[in-house]
């Protein structure tokens, strides 16, 4: 059985510490098995300025067994999966340890962002392409941050008043918009479950 009581104090920890940290999680509906994180790109990457939402399944067994993350925001990496999400970090597998937290798990995922391990790949293509074409792999995984984990300006006001049009309060919108990092779909969703 999920350890609800603990969920709840990380997700206020991440809540805390946002402006320093840039992480946020929070319920993708009412349940709280079933999150959404955000991490900003890290500077000095190609991901810089982009902002990453990660779905967030907690398991049965959480804190013990690791939660189940993955890309919703599309992604050029050798340890994420361009088609899936599905990310190859050891501390999401074997290495994860209850003293862990969702926040700490997010934390390591932006540090694999900064520090690729094309050796251990999700992606063989993407992986191949870092070890031997490194300046076209830096290229594209800076298009795919620009194409797909940028929000422009402009692009927000179009999505509050798309939504807005559907009947949502226009305040509700911008906000709902903003915890999920301006990605449509997911605002919907969450409008729609209340």
């Amino acid at each position: 059985m999920i350890d609800f009581a603990r969920v709840q104090k990380e997700l206020q920890e991440c809540s805390r510490d946002i402006e320093a940290s840039g992480i946020r999680v929070s319920p993708k509906s009412d349940n709280l098995g079933r999150l959404i994180g955000t991490i900003p790109g890290p500077i000095g990457t190609p991901y810089e300025g982009g902002t990453f939402q990660i779905d967030i399944s907690l398991p049965d067994g959480y804190p013990f067994e690791p939660p189940k993350m993955q890309f919703a925001t599309k992604v050029w990496h050798p340890n994420i999966s361009s088609q899936s999400g599905a990310i190859c970090l050891d501390i999401l597998k074997d290495q994860w340890s209850p003293a862990l937290t969702l926040k700490t798990a997010l934390l390591s995922v932006q540090a694999l962002l900064s520090a690729p391990e094309p050796d251990d790949p999700q992606d063989a293509v993407v992986a191949q392409q870092y070890l031997r074409e490194y300046q076209t792999f830096i290229g594209t995984a800076r298009y795919w941050t620009e194409t797909f984990a940028k929000a422009s300006s402009l692009g927000v006001e179009e999505k509050v008043q798309k939504l807005a049009e559907m009947g949502f309060p226009e305040a509700l919108v911008r906000s709902t918009l903003e915890a999920v990092g301006g990605d449509e779909n997911l605002a919907l969703e969450k409008l729609c479950s209340g």
